[in-house]
């Protein structure tokens, strides 16, 4: 992957609908020339697909949270699991350093956030945790 393709890719992450001459003159570069690097970043997997964001999917979690988590000693597959279950965790992430685990949280209220955040805390084998509010997301989707 060189310059171009990652300055098409980042083009395309702002608007992925942009059409192949805007891509092209923002590129500096031609329309076959833009077709030609999407189909070959397809094809070798990097580009994977293309997505639609609702005006209701941004505003689903109104109340936004990673929870940093510290696990004793082996049960992290079973803790995932448990997180896993729980309906306003978004994503869980395994680390390295401090934290074993970071989870995403998303809830219409803070009082929703809070019972979360409880439920996870219960679970056997949590150490620590620390909880940060998202406050404004400036850039999303990688």
């Amino acid at each position: 992957m060189d310059e171009t393709d990652r300055n098409l890719i980042s083009a395309l992450r702002h608007d992925a609908r942009a059409s192949l001459s805007d891509l092209a003159a923002m590129l500096e570069v031609s329309r076959t020339t833009v077709r030609a690097r999407i189909e070959r970043l397809k094809q070798a997997g990097e580009i994977v697909g293309f997505t639609v964001v609702l005006r209701g999917d941004a505003a689903r979690d109104p109340v936004r949270g990673l929870m940093m988590i510290g696990i004793e000693g082996r049960g992290t597959d079973r803790i995932i699991r448990q997180i896993n279950g729980l309906s306003a965790v978004r994503a869980v992430h395994t680390t390295n350093g401090r934290w074993d685990l970071i989870v995403e949280i998303g809830t219409d209220t803070l009082e929703a956030f809070d019972v979360i955040l409880g439920q996870i805390r219960k679970f056997d084998g949590i150490a620590s945790s620390e909880t940060s509010l998202l406050l404004n997301t400036r850039k999303s989707g990688g």
